[in-house]
């Protein structure tokens, strides 16, 4: 029963924070004002709060309170379409800064290999970026390359910040999606700590295929986490 009354607090005062009944920076009533509002011991709706902390809707000041969290910024993303994310963020007059976290080979793994139609015996390179909009971390990419195509990728790979340029610096000109699958995971603490994230914040994660189009050959299997609160999501077609 309690855990019932901690989730209607949540949810309603996430649906005022969402219809914006509270602003960016607000300071929340008190634990003893929404207890005297809801009716509740003052543990519950502490309960409720923690909860909406993690969700990544609020923030407390030690001693101060609890604050309704600055959204300052929320990005258009079109997940389809050829351009790269770096020039999808260029077209949106976003700043973007892009941080190499290093390329390593991975051992074999049967579902990564199968993506990238690799032989067992081929080496497969991981290159994880950061991107960081505005001082804030907002998505992390994993691209796996196999060293047959690209015989330079283990020197190349912790020095690459944009890979469609990489590739069109190879020859490789027109780019397709050959594969797409979106689905909503929650935050390793590594991953907490590199975009600066609650544990229960979901993430976007988009897994994709980069084919070479001319000829089919895929050229990259591809991981990207998304802040979901830092995107809005376009699921048109662009170009």
């Amino acid at each position: 029963m309690s855990a019932d009354i901690e989730s209607k607090i949540l949810d309603d005062l996430m649906k005022k924070i969402i219809d914006e009944k509270f602003h960016e920076n607000e300071k929340l009533p008190s634990e003893n004002e929404l207890a005297e509002q809801y009716r509740v011991p003052r543990a519950t709706v502490r309960k409720s709060l923690a909860k909406l902390e993690e969700r990544g809707f609020i923030y407390s000041q030690q001693g101060v309170g609890r604050y309704v969290k600055n959204e300052s910024f929320r990005v258009e993303l079109n997940l389809n379409g050829k351009a790269s994310f770096t020039e999808k963020m260029k077209r949106s007059g976003h700043q973007l800064i892009t941080e190499n976290l290093g390329c390593e080979q991975i051992e074999f793994d049967q579902k990564i290999y199968d993506r990238l139609s690799a032989d067992p015996e081929d080496n497969i390179y991981k290159i994880k970026r950061l991107r960081v909009i505005k001082n804030e971390p907002i998505a992390i990419h994993i691209s796996y390359l196999n060293q047959k195509l690209f015989p330079d990728i283990e020197q190349d790979g912790s020095s690459i910040q944009s890979i469609f340029a990489y590739y069109k610096e190879r020859g490789y000109t027109e780019l397709i999606n050959g594969y797409s699958l979106l689905s909503v995971t929650f935050p390793t603490l590594k991953e907490q700590q590199l975009l600066a994230c609650q544990s229960m914040e979901p993430l976007i994660m988009v897994e994709s295929n980069c084919l070479d189009a001319s000829s089919d050959k895929v050229l990259e299997h591809t991981k990207v986490l998304y802040r979901s609160n830092k995107f809005k999501y376009n699921i048109s077609w662009d170009s």
